[in-house]
């Protein structure tokens, strides 16, 4: 009876006794991933991406045959596992291999602060190709992503804003394609620029003076033509005699590049007068 009492004990012990051991071993919880101040990557990214991919093929097949979907591969190996306020341009560089496009000479068309009217031109008149006309930029243009350290797989509840750290995802994304645009471009390279924003015309920190500039080289760029638009509506604080076009004229013949400008290019003028008939600088005499 003692023995069996003893046996007895020693099992109820090791019943008693086996979830503290279970529990000295269970995994610690699960890292999280840092909250950003910025919104989260871009829901359904890769179904996105993909479907504008075959759509832009299908629109201009001069682009040539892309792989969809080792586009999104690249973007992975650029981003996944990795601290979205450390990532660089060199990152995306097996993206912007997979996305490379030849872009005509005497096409391109760049800007500052005149978003809105400098796509609006594009699709009018299909003369110019910006960054986000472009088989890359087309891709990409007002998309959010990012990863995360804590594991595989995109960050879907926050991201770094673009000034929130030097090297986050979207902003290298975009000095990269940037870099790539204004580096491949030939012949004349115009710029569209707002006449009646506040300040330089071309802010310092913008990617204009701190990328594409720098990138295009002057053996190929026979000259950057800069268009001076003003608002329609609004006043008109710069033009190509004003003291900040004048340091933007000095900035660019730094970097051995031709200059040239223009006020309100009567072509973009036309456009901006559409819906804006009645202003003054819309008197049909002028177009004549």
């Amino acid at each position: 009876m003692s023995q069996h009492w003893t046996r007895s004990i020693l099992a109820l012990a090791v019943i008693i006794l086996t979830p503290c051991v279970v529990n000295s071993h269970a995994p610690s919880k699960k890292e999280q991933p840092q909250k950003w101040s910025g919104p989260g990557t871009s829901q359904n990214l890769r179904n996105i991406l993909v479907g504008r991919c075959f759509h832009y093929m299908s629109l201009y097949p001069d682009v040539g045959q892309k792989n969809c979907y080792g586009i999104w591969d690249a973007l992975i190996n650029a981003v996944y596992r990795k601290n979205p306020c450390n990532i660089t341009e060199e990152d995306y560089e097996q993206l912007a291999n997979v996305t490379g496009q030849t872009i005509p000479c005497d096409k391109t068309l760049l800007w500052s602060r005149t978003n809105d009217l400098v796509h609006r031109y594009t699709k009018a008149t299909e003369n110019f190709v910006t960054l986000e006309d472009t088989f890359l930029g087309f891709l990409f243009n007002g998309l959010m992503w990012c990863g995360k350290t804590s594991g595989p797989g995109m960050n879907f509840k926050s991201c770094p804003a673009w000034n929130a750290c030097d090297n986050n995802a979207i902003s290298s994304f975009w000095k990269m394609a940037s870099a790539t645009f204004a580096r491949t471009s030939c012949g004349v390279v115009n710029v569209m620029l707002n006449g009646s924003t506040d300040g330089a015309i071309a802010r310092k920190e913008s990617i204009l003076r701190t990328v594409e500039i720098p990138s295009m080289d002057p053996a190929n760029v026979s000259e950057v033509k800069l268009w001076v638009i003003d608002d329609i509506t609004g006043e008109d604080r710069n033009s190509c005699n004003s003291e900040s076009l004048l340091e933007l004229k000095k900035y660019i013949e730094e970097h051995k590049l031709k200059y040239s400008c223009i006020d309100n290019y009567k072509p973009v003028q036309a456009l901006q007068c559409v819906n804006n008939y009645d202003q003054a600088a819309c008197n049909q005499c002028k177009y004549q």
